[in-house]
């Protein structure tokens, strides 16, 4: 019996104690969550915790048990703020993982405020508090002595805010200074999501620094983070990783090898329903076909880009789909309109 069954067969119960049931959800949504199943993961709690920007209902909940949840519900709206962009739903996050926190350092519990420190920087990172975020994951490293999951994580994050800061060969070294802790572990999301990190090194590496090695070091990352995004269950990261293949082998002139994985990602982000990273597949692809000289396709695939992209509400995301299109417009001669589509990503790019 998997773990979920087993967690969801314990809570068909209708004996157990306010704290056993309050513990079940928690266990039960963080294994959710290691699955990228954010919204069932919230589902969960029912009544315990009814929208995502409502405060738990903690009532008779022992302190501890209380901070488990808030901590959950923080992590839990922290995602789900950031792939349907709630206005607000980062500083929420902030504010019940924040609470939660104290209260395990008011108990002392390392671990807790470990995991509740890496959590927050996480919401900081996605508001660009790059400092903030650097300076809780150094915090929270600082107390993971023994190799765990969670040390494996923070390392993780630790070397995206690096990453995402520039830092590309900060970020290298820290993956490279832990390779043997994600060795060790078993958890196959994590070790999807470091070789992940070190391709997304690598690949902007091998253009900063022209190291055509770095690419072959790339593909090989990418491949083995997609064979543990696979092995964990976790599509929304295989499919991006797919795209992330779809991306670098178009880099390269593999443009046949480029379709294959993009037509994984695609496939894959259909049937999660998300339009808006269908249609930066079918950005990707209008480039492909561009390269490969097949225009009026290019055309047609970066048309559909941008009608998607427009459905999410995202204008940097829809003045990159239109940039794309433009380049297909003027290519098929069409520059009136091509012109028509530069102004308006720019102006997009403005009103972000």
């Amino acid at each position: 019996m998997t773990l979920r069954a087993s967690l969801l067969r314990q809570l068909e119960n209708s004996s157990l104690s306010v704290d056993r049931r309050a513990e079940l959800c928690c266990e039960l949504a963080k294994d959710l969550e290691n699955k990228g199943e954010y919204q069932k993961a919230r589902e969960v709690f029912g009544d315990l915790w009814p929208l995502v920007g409502e405060r738990p209902i903690l009532t008779d909940l022992e302190q501890g048990l209380a901070a488990e949840v808030l901590l959950r519900a923080g992590v839990l709206t922290g995602y789900i703020g950031s792939k349907n962009q709630i206005a607000g739903a980062q500083e929420t996050a902030k504010d019940l993982i924040g609470e939660s926190l104290r209260t395990f350092e008011s108990k002392r519990y390392k671990k807790k405020i470990s995991e509740a420190q890496t959590e927050l920087a996480l919401c900081y990172w996605r508001t660009g508090e790059i400092n903030e975020a650097r300076d809780y994951l150094k915090a929270a490293l600082s107390l993971l002595i023994i190799d765990s999951d969670l040390k494996a994580k923070a390392v993780i994050r630790l070397a995206v805010v690096e990453f995402r800061a520039a830092r590309h060969e900060t970020a290298l070294r820290i993956l490279r200074r832990h390779a043997r802790l994600f060795d060790k572990i078993q958890n196959h999301t994590l070790k999807g999501s470091y070789h992940d990190t070190l391709a997304n090194a690598l690949e902007d590496l091998s253009a900063l620094k022209k190291r055509a090695d770095y690419v072959d070091r790339a593909l090989i990352e990418y491949a083995a983070a997609s064979y543990h995004f696979e092995q964990a269950e976790h599509r929304c990261y295989l499919a991006s990783v797919e795209n992330n293949l779809g991306m670098l082998y178009f880099r390269i002139n593999r443009c046949n090898e480029a379709h294959k994985h993009l037509d994984r990602a695609r496939r894959i982000f259909i049937s999660l329903k998300d339009i808006g990273l269908v249609a930066q597949v079918d950005e990707t692809r209008a480039c492909v076909f561009l390269q490969q000289g097949r225009v009026i396709e290019a055309e047609r695939v970066a048309r559909l880009a941008v009608q998607n992209q427009e459905k999410t509400g995202r204008h940097a995301l829809v003045a990159e789909a239109l940039i794309a299109h433009g380049r297909a417009l003027a290519r098929l001669e069409r520059y009136a309109t091509s012109l028509s589509a530069f102004r308006r990503a720019f102006d997009l790019f403005d009103d972000g």
